[in-house]
């Protein structure tokens, strides 16, 4: 471990985005090995269902859990022809093509809906991975997923990620059972549902008469899309929904006391305009410390580095 975490070290020293990724898919290769967290009743690894111990990536420490209320807005990243057919951190194979995720904290697999806040459109993405490690991204999806909700170009965007908690706790336990989720991300986006096999009957159940039309449209022709490790991916699986304005933020800080949020919002004033913002939290108030509105992702990235090189260490780029 000392070794691999040597060579990651070396690896994150070097500059730009592709190094850091780089020097996580070291890392991911060497993870969830011991399946069995302090003061847990269920294994951290079990059938082709997995979680992982606190890991640290770039001098950030990270915690994976299984959990199943997760809703984030932020910013996500994608990624392609640099990992594809590597080995992800659940142990399969990167596909560009499949409608995947990486996550740094969810358990694997989950399925998480991905909505473009720019555009609206729409995907749901199995996430098999562990990423992104670049500050200021809450999700990597993959080439597929990109190009469908349709931050190709821009390479980032801003985006809602929501957990699918039913369909997600039903692919866990298969998952345990060692069944193959591959697929799962599909039917969902397809017919709203998982396919029979994935459900609480377990492997082997027949195909529901829906899943069963849909199979024999797509061998008559009827539905557009592409095989991927022999398995049929439908190309029209975007959801439209509607657009609301959303602005970029960096968040600096969240304090109990508001005059230690006042005197940051100060401090951080000459970076960008800065806000205090309150909240209700678990019962109490608490206060955030927001720079912006911010015109775009890269004003964001470069506020963001400028309030981490200050020392605060725990401030993330958000969107609302």
């Amino acid at each position: 471990m000392k070794k691999l975490m040597a060579v990651l070290a070396a690896t994150l020293l070097l500059n730009g985005c592709a190094e850091i990724e780089l020097g996580s898919h070291f890392y991911k290769n060497a993870t969830y090995e011991d399946t069995q967290p302090p003061g847990s009743s269920r294994p951290l690894q079990e059938g082709n269902f997995k979680v992982g111990k606190p890991y640290t990536v770039n001098g950030t420490v990270y915690h994976p859990q299984e959990r199943y209320d997760y809703v984030e807005t932020g910013i996500a990243s994608w990624y392609g022809p640099g990992f594809h057919g590597k080995k992800t951190a659940s142990g399969e194979t990167y596909h560009q093509g499949e409608l995947t995720a990486a996550h740094r904290t969810l358990q694997m697999p989950s399925l998480v809906r991905v909505t473009n806040l720019e555009n609206g459109r729409s995907v749901i993405v199995r996430v098999n991975d562990r990423g992104p490690f670049a500050k200021g991204r809450i999700i990597d999806v993959s080439e597929r997923a990109a190009q469908l909700i349709g931050m190709i170009g821009a390479g980032t965007a801003k985006v809602s990620v929501e957990m699918l908690p039913e369909e997600s706790r039903l692919i866990a336990e298969a998952a345990r059972r060692g069944a193959d989720l591959k697929g799962s991300e599909i039917a969902m986006n397809q017919s709203g549902r998982l396919p029979a096999s994935m459900n609480d009957a377990g492997n082997g159940a027949p195909a529901s008469p829906q899943e069963a039309a849909l199979a024999q449209s797509a061998q008559q022709g009827h539905i557009q899309g592409h095989y991927t490790n022999g398995r049929f991916y439908p190309d029209d699986v975007v959801t439209q929904v509607p657009v609301a304005p959303t602005g970029i933020y960096v968040q600096a800080g969240a304090f109990g006391v508001q005059e230690n949020a006042q005197r940051l919002s100060q401090k951080l004033g000459s970076i960008a305009p800065a806000k205090v913002e309150s909240v209700q939290y678990s019962g109490r108030t608490l206060y955030k410390v927001k720079l912006g509105p911010l015109k775009n992702v890269r004003e964001a990235d470069s506020v963001l580095n400028r309030v981490l090189s200050s020392g605060h260490s725990d401030a993330i780029i958000v969107v609302h």
